[in-house]
């Protein structure tokens, strides 16, 4: 099942980036090949993610399935993809290792991606007419100042699919790195801070609410699903084992990526 959802994640993903290029896939069916660099570097970057989970957790000796995509008919044209533990967490150490690893890896795949999309985009006279804006992270600003440098004003960048996937790429890790629930953010929070964790969660969930209401209206949904999906985590088994100094530093090295990565307005419509 995981193999044949991941090939109906590539053809939607497919479909998806030949969109962004307008092409017709109906009246042209095989332009979607135009497709292949958004899907490409979009799968490579979300299979990152889940592999850097996957690994972790068989070092871990924790049961896990296969990564499972998500194909929808979206902008992007996938739901994102998960995978399933089968067995008990054993320590805070492992639930720390688990949740981080997926995040990090992903950005750091991201990042060339981004590069390298950025090279390949163009810069052009900001027009008035109508379209969406794609909003930054610290780190998105630093990778586009430093790629592009200072882009005039009265001018836009027309981003590339491939950097377009990258972004779409730090979106994920910075929406994943919510300590939050069962988020991979939700892990390393709980690994960290015990039972307090779920103080952390609501505190957060109210975060977003405030959000949606003077800003990004999408935070108001995240808000309601993150709150349906639960702010609680399940114990480990072993709750007394300490994390030791070299995973405290991971710890913060995910809260300094959540910061960087975190998009206050996602998307802006004009």
């Amino acid at each position: 099942m995981s193999i044949l959802l991941f090939i109906a994640t590539v053809v939607t993903t497919m479909i998806a980036g030949a969109l962004q290029q307008g092409v017709d896939p109906i009246d042209a069916p095989l332009k979607i090949i135009k497709g292949i660099p958004f899907a490409l570097a979009l799968m490579t970057i979300l299979l990152s993610h889940e592999l850097g989970h996957y690994i972790t957790s068989k070092r871990h000796h924790i049961n896990v399935t296969l990564p499972y995509f998500i194909p929808a008919p979206s902008l992007i044209g996938t739901f994102g993809a998960f995978i399933k533990m089968k067995s008990p967490l054993l320590n805070k150490r492992a639930l720390l290792d688990i949740g981080a690893s997926g995040p990090l890896v992903g950005t750091i795949v991201s990042i060339p991606f981004v590069v390298i999309g950025l090279f390949l985009s163009e810069i052009r006279m900001a027009t008035e007419t109508g379209g969406a804006e794609l909003g930054s992270s610290i780190l998105f600003s630093v990778l586009a100042r430093l790629t592009l440098g200072n882009i005039p004003e009265g001018y836009d960048i027309l981003i590339h699919p491939v950097a377009f996937a990258g972004w779409i790429g730090l979106l994920v890790t910075s929406f994943n790195l919510m300590p939050v629930g069962q988020l991979d953010g939700g892990h390393v929070a709980y690994a960290i801070l015990g039972e307090k964790h779920r103080r952390v969660s609501l505190i957060v969930i109210l975060f977003l609410f405030f959000l949606g209401s003077f800003g990004w209206k999408g935070w108001l949904f995240w808000g309601f699903l993150l709150t349906i999906m639960g702010l609680s985590h399940p114990r480990p088994l072993d709750q007394w084992t300490p994390l030791d100094r070299k995973r405290k530093v991971v710890a913060f090295i995910t809260l300094i990526v959540f910061v960087l990565t975190f998009t206050p307005v996602p998307f802006r419509f004009v």
